[in-house]
C-alpha cells in the first residue's frame, strides 16, 4: 500500500518505518527541514532499539523515505496517517492545533479518496472535527478513522511488529477493509483486530495508559503505607502479582510514571470528565500520587543530611523517565535535579543514552561524566534514578573507594537491602524500611 505518516516524532517514525518493513511504501513528511535533511543522512533523532536499523534497511530497499512535501505525499498515497504532537495546555487540555492544521493541508491536497487516520493521541471527539474540517475545504471522498498507538518506549519496535491488539475506529465498511488489509501482517499469530466506533478507539487509548498510570500510582501509595508499618513492599508485590486477575505489569515501587503518554493522557482524561460533567477522583488521585512520590523520596534526602544540602555533591544515575530511551519528558530526574540545586547541591550525572538531551533540556546546572564511575568521585551519595540494566550489577568496591560516604538512596529499589547492608552501604529505597532502624529481637 501507498502511505504517508505525517509527523516524524517518536510515533511517526516507528509507525512509518514498521510499515515500510512489510513491503509498504511509506513517506514521512515534516514541516521541520533540518529534522528531514537529518533524517535523509541517516541521523536518526530518537532513541529506541533497533529504530536506526530498521530505518537504515527500508530506506536502502526504497521502501521508506522522508520528504517536507506534505501535497506531493498525501496525492501518493491512500493511507494518511496524522502523527503529530498533541501538547498539554495548561488547563490539562490536548493541544490539536497540529492535528487540525495537518487535517487542512491533506485536504487542501486531496484529488482523490484517502483513509484519514488519527494516530496522535486525541480526546473523544477529534475524529468528528477533523471530518468537519476536511469537508468543509474539499468535494472529494474520504474516510477518518481512529488508529490509537500503543507503543511503549523502550520496546515500540517490537510492540508495532508483534502488537497485543491493532484497534480500528472506524463508521466506513470501506475504510475499515482498507486498514484491517494494511495490519493483517502484523497479526499473523492470531492477535486481534479489534473494530469499534471512532468514539470508543478514542477514549480506548486514554483508558488504558490511566489505567496503568493508576496502577503505578496504587503501588507507589501501597510502598509508603509498607514503609510505614513495616512491611516490605517487593514481598507484598509478589504476592499481589501472583494472583493472575493483577499481574506484575507496572506493579513496581519508584520514582512515579513519566514520559510523553501516561502524564498527559491522565490530565486530558481528568480534563474530559471535567468538561462533561462526570467525576474523576480516581484519576486525579493517581496524578496527585504521582507528584508526591517524587517529593516523597527527595525528603529522604534531605532527612539524611539534617535539611541541609549546602556544598554536598551527589551522583545521579538516569536521566531519562525510563531506561532505553532517550526521553526525558515529565522525568523524575527533572524534579530531583531542581531541588537539590536550590538546595545548594552539585549534581554529576550519567545517563548511557539521554546525556544530550539532558545537556539541551537542562545546560550546565549540571556536571556531565562520561560514566557511570566518574559521577561518583568524591560524591557525598549515589541517587540512582533510571533502571538501566549497566546499573542493575556495579562494582560495590570501587563505588565504595569513589564516594565520600557509602550512602545510596535507590529510587527503584535495584539492590537488596541485607546485601548492600553486609557490604557496608546505607541503602535507603521505596516501601522498606532501612535495616538499621528494625528493631532486633
Amino acid at each position: 500500500m501507498r502511505i504517508c505518516v505525517v509527523g516524524t516524532g517518536y510515533v511517526g517514525l516507528v509507525a512509518g518505518a514498521c510499515l515500510a518493513e512489510m513491503g509498504n511504501d511509506v513517506l514521512c513528511v515534516d514541516n521541520n527541514e533540518q529534522k528531514i535533511k537529518e533524517l535523509l543522512k541517516g541521523n536518526i533523532p530518537i532513541y529506541e532499539p533497533g529504530l536506526e536499523e530498521l530505518i537504515e534497511a527500508n530506506v536502502r530497499e526504497n521502501r521508506l523515505n522522508f520528504t517536507t512535501n506534505l501535497s506531493e505525499a498525501v496525492n501518493n498515497s491512500l493511507i494518511c496517517f496524522i502523527a503529530v504532537g498533541t501538547p498539554q495546555g495548561d488547563d490539562g487540555s490536548c493541544d490539536l492545533s497540529y492535528v487540525f492544521g495537518v487535517a487542512e493541508e491533506i485536504a487542501k491536497s486531496m484529488t482523490e479518496y484517502k483513509v484519514i487516520v488519527n494516530k496522535s493521541t486525541v480526546p473523544v471527539g477529534t475524529a468528528e472535527k477533523v471530518k468537519n474540517i476536511v469537508k468543509s475545504i474539499t468535494n472529494q471522498e474520504f474516510d477518518v478513522v481512529s488508529n490509537p498507538e500503543f507503543l511503549k518506549q523502550g520496546a515500540a519496535v517490537d510492540d508495532f511488529l508483534k502488537p497485543d491488539r491493532v484497534i480500528i475506529g472506524s463508521n466506513s465498511q470501506k475504510a475499515t477493509e482498507i486498514m484491517q488489509e494494511l495490519y493483517s501482517p502484523f497479526l499473523r499469530t492470531g492477535n486481534p483486530v479489534i473494530i469499534m466506533d471512532v468514539k470508543s478507539a478514542e477514549m480506548s487509548k486514554y483508558a488504558a495508559n490511566s489505567f496503568l498510570a493508576t496502577k503505578i500510582s496504587f503501588i507507589n501509595e501501597l510502598a509508603n503505607i509498607c514503609e510505614t508499618v513495616g512491611a516490605d513492599i517487593e514481598q507484598v508485590r509478589i504476592g499481589m502479582s501472583s494472583d493472575r486477575r493483577i499481574g506484575s505489569q507496572f506493579l513496581f515501587p519508584g520514582l512515579g510514571y513519566g514520559g510523553s503518554c501516561f502524564p498527559k493522557d491522565v490530565k486530558a482524561l481528568i480534563k474530559v470528565a471535567h468538561d462533561s460533567g462526570v467525576p474523576s477522583k480516581i484519576l486525579e488521585a493517581a496524578d496527585n500520587i504521582n507528584k508526591q512520590q517524587r517529593e516523597i523520596f527527595i525528603d529522604k534526602i534531605f532527612r539524611h543530611f539534617n535539611g541541609d544540602l549546602r556544598g554536598k555533591t551527589f551522583a545521579l544515575w538516569g536521566l531519562a523517565f525510563k531506561p532505553r530511551t532517550n526521553d526525558m519528558r515529565e522525568a523524575p530526574a527533572f524534579t530531583i535535579i531542581e531541588r537539590l540545586l536550590a538546595a545548594g547541591a552539585t549534581i554529576q550525572a550519567y545517563d548511557p543514552k539521554a546525556m544530550e538531551e539532558a545537556k539541551l533540556l537542562i545546560g550546565d546546572s549540571v556536571k556531565y561524566a562520561p560514566n557511570s564511575y566518574e559521577a561518583l568521585s568524591n560524591a557525598d551519595a549515589l541517587i540512582l534514578v533510571t533502571e538501566w540494566n549497566e546499573f542493575r550489577r556495579p562494582d560495590f568496591e570501587r563505588i565504595k573507594k569513589l564516594l565520600k560516604n557509602p550512602v545510596i538512596f535507590d529510587g527503584r529499589n535495584q539492590y537488596e537491602p541485607k546485601r548492600m547492608q553486609e557490604r557496608g552501604f546505607e541503602y535507603i529505597c521505596i516501601g522498606k524500611q532501612p535495616l538499621e532502624s528494625v528493631v532486633k529481637v
